[in-house]
């Protein structure tokens, strides 16, 4: 393969919307699969969140963002990522994305926890994702800047000897080769790690390579530890677990126990539209002391629910369940990976010529706790943000940008079927919702253990990666904050901080929590 001027690690919505900006620059957007049949976009059910009706602001937008998010949220990023967030809701029309609208033609707003307005747009009822995934795949095959090459999984990045990342070490799964491709500038847009844990919404695939990528290269990895559970996937005993999207509690479903008692009044006086990392603790509690955890839609939502929330509908019916005249049983699941590679607000990493956007970047806009529907908007906001450094800068090509020898040496594989359970079920034991030291200790062993396995492949060893910058954020953090709970440490910290987290020459995390500071940084 030729050398590229600009390449975009993934094809999901940040991924797709970030090429699709960079116009007229000539960019490669690598797949791993044909276009739109990878990555968890498609699986965003709710909407975006945007302060698109009379009432609102994004001065009100950004407070609720920076309210959610527990004293992690970064003012600066809260503040570019709600301003900005109409123009980009401008450019997904513009693309053709046919977002809901009411008769006189305005965009129909719905209300989610922790946002005081009515400001989640949806698109063909609760299918988001998947609607603006489609309409990106149409714009994206058509435009004549864009190079989609698929089928081509990366595996590393190449970085010269003065550090700068120049290019990507792929396996090109139709040739069955691997190949090195030369790129002025890498964007990182490869999504989640939800995949890391036995109990998930996300694509089992997803385990956090683009963290493993970036940290390797010498990036910084911000708040890794902070992972959200979304509180109401189905409990029906698929893998992964069917989302029962959060825009069914706000359109009035409860949450209820066995005996039919709503419950969440007991943990926050916002009761069901309480900030999620509540609600998931609230619903793991009611099931850890045998009461279960139901959500009732059924006067809420009742025979609308096949045309209002199809893809709940038909993952209950699946599993037997007519949420029309019953509860359903849920539970929380990995869902949404707060920290990741640290950026500026220009999606610039700390390591030359690399740039993150979407889930795998830490932008600073979701602190402990992302506010519900603000991920697909913090996409498309910083993605458009990279393109505008990135559409007329000048891009300095590494020198002899290259692979790790070490990184050649292994299969180019996913990781095994039994090593990947096994760090799935301990990661769902020890870092899930509630943490403690001695847990977390076990499974870095488990970790490094995995890491020396006789059949390690390149794909176990960044699942192995991201799981050790997780593990190693938390155990630093001696506190609770947002969604990291430590039973051993159950109080918040009287400071808020940031944890950095970097490998080592011998491919260890070290963990820095930075030292306290007003979240009020204009980088």
């Amino acid at each position: 393969m030729r050398a590229r001027d600009v390449v975009i690690v993934g094809a999901g919505v940040a991924g797709l919307f970030t090429a699709l900006q960079l116009a007229p620059r000539p960019v490669t957007v690598l797949t791993a699969r044909k276009l739109g049949r990878g990555g968890s976009s498609p699986w965003a059910q709710g909407g975006v969140a945007a302060a698109m009706a009379p009432d609102d602001s994004p001065a009100l937008h950004a407070e609720d963002t920076i309210a959610a998010g527990a004293g992690l949220v970064d003012d600066a990023a809260a503040r570019v990522l709600c301003a900005e967030g109409p123009a980009r809701i401008d450019d997904l029309a513009r693309y053709g994305v046919q977002f809901d609208r009411d008769a006189t033609g305005a965009y129909k707003v719905g209300r989610e926890a922790a946002h005081r307005r009515n400001r989640i747009l949806h698109a063909s009822g609760d299918q988001a994702g998947a609607a603006i995934m489609a309409a990106l795949n149409d714009a994206a095959r058509a435009a004549e800047h864009i190079e989609i090459v698929e089928r081509v999984v990366v595996e590393d990045l190449l970085t010269d000897d003065k550090g700068r990342v120049g290019g990507v070490l792929a396996f090109d799964v139709d040739r069955q080769t691997r190949v090195d491709l030369a790129a002025g500038a890498v964007v990182l847009a490869t999504g989640g790690l939800g995949g890391l844990y036995a109990v998930t919404t996300n694509p089992v695939r997803a385990k956090g390579h683009g963290l493993a990528f970036a940290a390797r290269a010498g990036a910084v990895v911000r708040d890794a530890e902070f992972v959200q559970f979304h509180p109401t996937a189905l409990d029906v005993g698929v893998d992964p677990a069917p989302l029962a999207t959060e825009a069914l509690r706000g359109a009035g479903a409860r949450l209820l126990d066995a005996d039919g008692r709503a419950f969440m009044v007991d943990y926050d006086a916002a009761g069901d539209l309480a900030p999620r990392d509540v609600v998931a603790r609230a619903v793991a509690t009611e099931r850890a002391a045998g009461r279960g955890a139901y959500l009732d839609a059924r006067d809420a939502v009742g025979p609308s629910f096949p045309t209002a929330f199809p893809p709940v509908y038909a993952a209950a019916r699946d599993a037997g369940l007519d949420p029309r005249a019953e509860t359903l049983p849920v539970a929380p699941a990995a869902h949404y990976h707060m920290g990741g590679v640290q950026t500026d607000l220009y999606g610039r990493a700390s390591v030359e010529g690399l740039w993150a956007v979407g889930e795998v970047a830490s932008t600073g806009v979701h602190g402990a706790n992302r506010l519900a529907s603000n991920s697909l908007l913090e996409a498309v906001v910083f993605g458009g943000r990279i393109a505008e450094a990135l559409r007329d800068g000048a891009v300095i090509p590494a020198v002899n940008a290259a692979a790790p020898p070490d990184r050649l040496a292994l299969p180019p594989a996913p990781a095994p079927q039994a090593a990947a359970e096994q760090l799935r079920r301990g990661m769902a034991d020890a870092a899930a919702i509630v943490r403690d030291a001695a847990g977390l200790a076990r499974m870095r062993s488990i970790v490094r253990t995995l890491r020396a396995a006789p059949d390690l492949t390149s794909g176990l060893l960044s699942g192995c990666v991201a799981a050790d910058l997780i593990l190693a954020g938390a155990a630093a953090r001696e506190e609770s904050r947002g969604g990291h709970t430590r039973s051993d440490f159950p109080e918040r910290a009287a400071a808020a901080y940031h944890s950095q987290a970097r490998l080592t020459v011998d491919g260890a995390v070290a963990v820095d929590p930075a030292p306290p500071r007003a979240h009020s940084n204009d980088e």
